[in-house]
């Protein structure tokens, strides 16, 4: 039984901690798009780079 108080002793510090985490990271912008992530499939990659294609004749 008295690993139950154990447990719930460490784990309200650690739901404290996770608690302050989320609200500092709400508080500071990190969940303010909501718009982009929804429709980031649908816009195109860009385009890689091609190569330089150099001819295979030598040149006089």
């Amino acid at each position: 039984m008295s690993v139950i108080y154990l447990l719930i002793g460490i784990s309200i510090p650690i739901a404290a901690g996770f608690l302050i985490a989320f609200l500092f990271a709400s508080t500071d912008g990190q969940f303010d798009d909501d718009y982009t992530p929804s429709i980031r499939m649908l816009l195109e990659d860009p385009k890689p780079e091609q190569p330089n294609k150099t001819s295979t004749q030598p040149e006089a």
